[in-house]
Formats: structure tokens, C-alpha cells, sequence
């Protein structure tokens, strides 16, 4: 099967927006793809994390990743900064790539408006670890949505850089694109599902009964706000149910709260039974250090196969 590869940073509680916009999409491609996930543990050294925080949330994903599907029987999963290779990578491609590639970036942009007491030089530099992440491997082929298409592109453009000056070695990178839309914000549907936008944004995985119901409680209800809500009913519901509540819409007969009983029953179905594998994982942490120690050593030895041929072709052995 071809390789893919893909990964998640520890920041912060994983919400519905990040199972239906990327985890989902990780689950059923492990069926159709040699896949690598990690928990991009060194990406979220750019942000202001303290040391406990970033163990504690790099355990936490871990095992909420395990919890959603993805399955060490069929993938590896491991942490990024368990393997040597990452950072080694990234600084070669850091030689090849121009800062202008670099800084005209979005995600740059952006992050450097969200933290502009803290705009450090691995915002700038991202991008290179990323293609690192990818190619170290020799990846062919990266589930993104459609906001990570530059970033893709960029590592695209590292490896053609790379194979020109050097030698082909780097396979051409693919996207598969995710097929779920962007979730939008339970409290600004005009923005996207985000950790960053607070609490009553999004649907945290490991949301107790009374904080989901509370939540969808007092989402926004606006023309945006329910098509919102019966975009995430889509994702959960029933079929019927849902084909009944939309045309009670149009008509102007459905009713806001019973739309968020709805919901809040269907969300509640999806989440006990993960949040069940969530528990019974953290009742047994040597299970999941296996896990992640064994997806690290597979990982280890594809990576350090692949940088001593990489030295090897730019002339550092």
C-alpha cells in the first residue's frame, strides 16, 4: 500500500471539529493506506505550552486518538520528537527554502497576529518541519482539509529543491482531501470550529453529558447558527429525521430547542462509547506507552534508513 502520514498538535482538548475534519478521515484511510500518525509534539514548542501541560495533552491525544479508531494493528502512532530524523530534516530543507517562500505563508500570518509578543522563529520555520515530517519517510500521499493546501504545496516545492540540486530522491507528495466540511463555532458560526475561540466554541471528545447539553444549549440559533447545528446533526443523525427537521425549517416550524434535543441526543450516542475506550486506556498507561514506544521504533528505523542516504546524497558522509 502507498505511504501516507499525517499528524496532530498536543494543544488543547480534541473537539468534534477536529474528529470530523481530520480523525474520521484517519480512521477510514487506515484500510486503504501504509499510515503513520504522531502527535506533533515539537510543533507545539512555537506556542506558549508549559512542560507539564505539553505531557499531559501529548498523553491525552494519544489516547483519545486510540480511543477514536485509530488502530496500532494497522497504523503506527507515535510522538514526533521520539524519532531522530524530524529536526535533522528540517534543517536542510531550512538551507533550501527562501525566506520569501516562508513568510508568505497564511498560517505564519496569522499565527503572528494571534501571538505578536511571541512571533519566534519556528513560526517562521514551520513549514520546513512539516515537509520534514513527510518526507523523512518518503511519503506519498497527506489527508489535509483545505486551509493545509499551501502548507502541502510548500513541501512539495522542498522536495522538488531538493531532487533538482541533488538527487530525485523524494516521491511527489498527494493530498487526499478530507470530504468533511469545516465545522463552524457553537457560539460564531461564522467562524470556524476552534479551541481558540473558547469553551462554548466547540464540543471537546471528553465533554461530560451536562457540558454537551449546556453548550448546544446556548448555541447561537441565527439562519447560520441552525443550518450550523443541522450540518453536525448530518455528521450523527438519522437520515429521515434529519430530511423531516430540514423541512420544518423551510416551513418555519422548527422548533430551536427541539432541534438541540435532537442534537444533544445524538452527539451523546457518539460520545459514550468513546469516552468509555477513553477510560478504560487510562486505567492501563502501559498500554498506550507500548503503543507509542512500539509506533516509535518502526518509525526510528525508516527514519534513520532514510537520513543516512539523505547525508550521504548531500555530501555530510
Amino acid at each position: 500500500m502507498k505511504k501516507l502520514i499525517s499528524g496532530i498538535q498536543p494543544t488543547g482538548r480534541l473537539h468534534l471539529g477536529n474528529y470530523l475534519g481530520a480523525i474520521k478521515n484517519w480512521v477510514d484511510l487506515q484500510d486503504k493506506y501504509d499510515c503513520s500518525f504522531f502527535i506533533a509534539d515539537l510543533h507545539s514548542l512555537t506556542i506558549k505550552i508549559s512542560p507539564e501541560e505539553l505531557a499531559k495533552q501529548s498523553r491525552e491525544i494519544a489516547i483519545d486518538l486510540l480511543a477514536l479508531g485509530v488502530d496500532p494493528k494497522k497504523s503506527l502512532l507515535f510522538k514526533q520528537s521520539e524519532v531522530t530524523g524530524h529536526t535533522e530534516l528540517a534543517w536542510i530543507f531550512n538551507c533550501l527554502v527562501p525566506i520569501s517562500e516562508l513568510e508568505r505563508m497564511t498560517q505564519f500570518k496569522d499565527k503572528s497576529l494571534r501571538q505578536p509578543d511571541n512571533v519566534n522563529a519556528g513560526l517562521l520555520t514551520y513549514p520546513a518541519l512539516q515537509a520534514a515530517d513527510i518526507l523523512l519517510y518518503q511519503a506519498e500521499y497527506v489527508p489535509v482539509g483545505e486551509d493545509q493546501i499551501q502548507h502541502l504545496e510548500l513541501s512539495r516545492i522542498i522536495a522538488k529543491k531538493f531532487n533538482n540540486r541533488y538527487k530525485n530522491f523524494f516521491p511527489e507528495v498527494r493530498p487526499v482531501l478530507s470530504p468533511a466540511p469545516r465545522l463552524m463555532s457553537l457560539s460564531d458560526p461564522k467562524k470556524k470550529m476552534s479551541k481558540s475561540l473558547g469553551e462554548a466554541s466547540y464540543i471537546a471528545i471528553r465533554d461530560d453529558a451536562n457540558t454537551v447539553a449546556k453548550k448546544i444549549k446556548k448555541a447561537v440559533t441565527d439562519k447560520q447558527g441552525v443550518n450550523n447545528l443541522l450540518s453536525l446533526y448530518s455528521y450523527f443523525g438519522d437520515k429521515d429525521k434529519l430530511q423531516t427537521m430540514q423541512a420544518d425549517y423551510q416551513a418555519g416550524k422548527l422548533l430551536n430547542v427541539d432541534l438541540k434535543e435532537e442534537l444533544t441526543k445524538i452527539i451523546l450516542e457518539f460520545l459514550n462509547p468513546v469516552q468509555k475506550r477513553v477510560q478504560e486506556l487510562e486505567k492501563n498507561p502501559s498500554k498506550v506507552d507500548k503503543i507509542l514506544a512500539d509506533g516509535a521504533k518502526k518509525a526510528q528505523k525508516t527514519a534513520t534508513k532514510n537520513i543516512e542516504d539523505i547525508k550521504k546524497i548531500i555530501g555530510l558522509k
